[in-house]
């Protein structure tokens, strides 16, 4: 082994590090892969399998023999090193800091460890998309969250085909996971990989990043491969890539390509347009996020320090504060946020206490369906401090749930901020680290949006590579170094360009269209004029909205957030769904009486719930049949009013029975209402003694069930540490068996005759040639020495044999035989490698030749003693 080493180098920061997971069956996988690889890949690997912790494991020195590369059983601190192996040990955890392999005593009881999650979680954090995962043969579903930390920071998955393994569970859970780039045979794995890591450059040009968001043209010939590419995803997945940084688009696109091992944009739109599953794969891809708890210290210090606390002294005291995280990925900003809130208020009288309501929005369906589950994996440990888990989490074996308290305060939605229309009426908004990866137009379109967007006064927090650019006249820095912002109110409007991009909608994908009479010659308005008439609709005319027949919002006039809210979840804008409460019934009732009678409804007084508390509005809904295009919609007209004129004119003598709203529901709903009541009351009753028998049962198979899962993990870990243990020992075997096929050609290759001896002088092993001068058969084996016969004159062998296994001094004697031949006999001990005596050697060397030789030799010196003497 030590013949195969070379001078070894230290990894490079950027060097690719390979954690390789597996478990039962794994030991042949891993043998098989590690075959494939040749002894330069500039690769690290680093090797982690289930291991009995009170038994020594041979993996170091099984994987040797079949890899040129250098493998190494990790000790504490060994730094990492190209083309090299590196074995766990047993019972340890192994982790990846930086450039060096850190050992630590686990966690976990025997029965409940992960060291795979754990190997991998770390490499996520030290190398991100330049680690690569690989999972192998194994029982249950170790390596999968690791596994999905590596593909959430960009790196690559490979997974051994189940079929191909001997236990499929390991590579199964992370196949079922949505998290392997490659599924293939171990042998096939190695190749794959290698080629991923070279990351072969395109051959078509980079497309530049257009100037403006224009259409993508039809594929008649003239559209370049990437903007094929764009457009087959737009087509899919209606969101534009147009304006996202074409570096960022190239990278992540050649990434995909390389998996499949493709070498230009060109046969990849090919392959998009016959794989349309591949264009899935390859939206999830551009969606990637990196995220972590508390990213960057410096700004969650000042958040908690400074920016909250001022936020809530310029707030009504019990008032709810409104928050938006873009771009929130698998939701860890957004908890952040609340858990910080929660520290900073805290302290505060319960009386007092403001809430926040944290709207949380990514493209990803994927990374938003983590974010709601609050499950992390233990790694989270690295960024959030020990104080802050026992606060905020609830610590399970394999993971840490995020408290339900946490998880109230944020709202989880599909949400595109290029597509839809943003949340509104906010006092805090993070943006961080999404402006990167879009283009400079782009940019300028979102920072205006986000002013919009705010409260007077609100806070916008950008990533550290981020700035609000030249729109300093929008946000004024609160701390230009943690890109912390306040909303300046006073915006000059000097510029028709910055109105036009300063007011919503600004959705590039959609265009109004001014209506002309027919014939018109009336040229349109110049840019200044029909930016400011927008401004003024915007400001000063009221707040109205246009649905459809089904109630669907197709137009929004003035701030209406004071009357409607976007509700929970997937976008939807029926007017039915975000109508505030006090205001949903009446409207309701309004829209189907607009709709049959065509003429214009009345609402006065409502009272609408909102976060700074009740207000009163009356509202006006009113059929529309002119122009065409409006035909068969409605629109709903919200008036503030003040309370004291609502209670005037309640009170008022003669007033109307159209003076509340109250009034526009027919009286059987209330009827209906009371009596659901009495019947959700009754059967309330009924069910709550069910319930507390139900209760006590369950909690006692809860209890059973637990004692059941712990039971069968620690089955489950036992028997893949003796899975590992057979594999181990199996090869040993082979390895065993070999060698004495090797001995037993050896000894009856040689004519030496040689019997081995056990300690009890019991026949333990003999060649062919010793076979033919003492009576030997295979049957023999264990017969004692003294009942064995023989050809040989030599009737005190016995004595001998025992006086040399006493003294442990060698005997050699020479011996005739009944054939008049002549033997050397040695009797010597038998000594193993550890160096105890296990028996003795009886060597018999054929010397007749030698001793005719000696007394022809003699009987010539007597002749010519005779001669002289005559």
């Amino acid at each position: 082994m030590t013949g195969r080493r070379r001078s070894e180098r230290v990894a490079d920061p950027g060097t690719r590090v390979v954690g390789i997971g597996a478990s039962a069956g794994g030991l042949p996988a891993l043998e098989d892969f590690l075959s494939h690889l040749p002894a330069h890949t500039g690769l690290a690997y680093v090797v982690v399998q289930h291991l009995d912790p009170t038994h020594k494991a041979l993996l170091t020195e099984l994987l040797q023999r079949i890899t040129p590369m250098t493998v190494r059983t990790v000790q504490q601190g060994m730094s990492l090193a190209p083309d090299c192996v590196y074995v766990i040990p047993p019972n340890t955890e192994l982790t990846v800091r930086e450039d060096a392999l850190h050992l630590a005593p686990p966690l976990q009881p025997r029965g409940l460890r992960l060291p795979v999650d754990v190997l991998f979680s770390s490499l996520a954090s030290a190398r991100g998309e330049r680690a690569i995962a690989v999972i192998l043969s194994g029982m249950g579903a170790d390596g999968t969250l690791g596994a999905q930390a590596i593909k959430a920071v960009g790196g690559l998955v490979a997974v051994q085909a189940p079929e191909s393994a001997q236990f499929d569970s390991m590579p199964g859970s992370a196949i079922a996971a949505g998290c392997a780039d490659i599924i293939a045979p171990p042998a096939e794995l190695a190749s794959r990989i290698l080629a991923c890591a070279a990351v072969p450059q395109s051959e078509a040009p980079a497309a530049p990043a257009p100037a403006d968001p224009t259409p993508i043209p039809p594929d008649g010939g003239q559209t370049d491969p990437l903007q094929k590419i764009l457009m087959l995803l737009q087509e899919r997945t209606r969101h534009e890539f147009a304006l996202y940084k074409t570096s960022t688009l190239q990278r992540r696109i050649e990434r995909r390509m390389s998996i499949h091992g493709i070498r230009s944009h060109a046969k990849y739109a090919e392959f998009l347009t016959a794989n349309p599953a591949e264009i899935e794969l390859l939206f999830k891809e551009l969606l990637i996020g990196v995220t972590s708890f508390f990213r960057d210290d410096a700004v969650w210090q000042a958040l908690h320090d400074t920016t909250l606390p001022e936020l809530l002294s310029r707030r009504a005291k019990s008032q709810k504060l409104r928050a938006w995280v873009i771009g929130c990925s698998s939701g860890e900003e957004a908890y952040s946020l609340a858990m910080v809130f929660s520290e900073v208020t805290a302290e505060l009288a319960e009386a007092d206490r403001p809430s926040l309501q944290i709207f949380a929005s990514d493209l990803s369906a994927d990374a938003l369906a983590v974010a709601r589950r609050g499950s992390y994996p233990l790694s989270i440990s690295n960024d959030v401090s020990e104080e802050r888990l026992s606060s905020f989490f609830t610590r399970h074996d394999t993971h840490y749930q995020i408290h339900e308290k946490i998880r109230d305060m944020v709202l989880f939605a599909q949400h595109d901020v290029i597509l839809d229309p943003p949340f509104t009426r906010l006092d805090l908004l993070l943006c961080r680290n999404l402006l990167i990866y879009f283009d400079t137009v782009l940019q300028r379109r979102l920072i205006p949006l986000f002013h919009y967007s705010l409260n007077p006064d609100g806070v916008l927090v950008l990533g550290n590579a981020e700035t609000v650019g030249r729109f300093t006249q929008l946000f004024a820095p609160l701390d230009s170094k943690l890109r912390l912002y306040r909303r300046q109110d006073q915006v000059s409007i000097a510029s028709p360009e910055f109105l036009l991009r300063s007011f919503p909608p600004l959705s590039s994908m959609s265009k109004e269209f001014s209506v002309q009479p027919p014939n018109s010659t009336a040229k349109p308005p110049d840019a200044f004029q029909a930016a400011a008439e927008e401004v003024l609709l915007q400001v000063y005319s009221p707040a109205a909205v246009v649905v459809n027949a089904d109630g669907d919002v197709v137009f929004i006039s003035g701030r209406t957030g004071k009357y409607l809210e976007p509700a929970a979840g997937r976008a939807n804008w029926n007017i039915h769904v975000m109508a505030r409460e006090g205001l949903r019934k009446p409207l309701a009732e309004a829209l189907r009486r607009a709709t049959q009678h065509a003429g214009l409804i009345q609402l006065p007084g409502i009272e609408v719930d909102s976060a700074d508390g009740g207000r009163f509005v009356d509202v006006s809904v009113q059929a529309l049949s002119t122009p065409d295009v409006l035909k068969g919609m409605l629109m709903i007209v919200f008036r503030d009013t003040s309370a004291g004129a609502q209670r005037a004119a309640r009170t008022a003598p003669g007033a109307g029975a159209n003076a509340t709203a109250d009034d526009t529901i027919p009286q059987y709903y209330e009827e209906e209402i009371l009596r659901l009541r009495d019947e959700a009351r009754a059967s309330r009753e009924e069910l709550q003694s069910a319930n507390e028998e139900l209760q006590s049962t369950n909690e006692e198979l809860q209890s059973t069930n637990e004692e059941l899962t712990t039971s069968k993990e620690e089955m489950q870990s036992m028997n893949e540490e003796l899975q590992t243990i057979n594999n181990e020992l199996q090869s040993k075997l082979d390895d065993l068996a070999l060698a004495q096929s090797d001995m037993t050609n050896v000894l009856n290759s040689i004519e030496i005759a040689i019997l081995f001896l056990d300690q009890n002088l019991n026949v333990r092993r003999y060649t062919d040639r010793a076979a033919g001068i003492i009576n030997l058969r295979e049957s023999d084996i264990g017969r004692p020495l003294s009942d064995l016969t023989s050809s040989l004159h030599y009737a005190q062998m016995h004595e001998d044999a025992e006086k040399t296994l006493r003294t442990l001094v060698p005997t050699e004697k020479q011996i005739t035989s009944d054939d008049g031949h002549w033997f050397s006999v040695r009797i010597m001990p038998y000594r193993r490698i550890d160096n105890v005596i296990d028996g003795l050697v009886i060597t018999l060397f054929d010397i007749t030749e030698t001793k005719d030789l000696e007394a022809a030799l003699r009987k010539g010196d007597e002749h010519t003693v005779n001669d002289s003497k005559k």
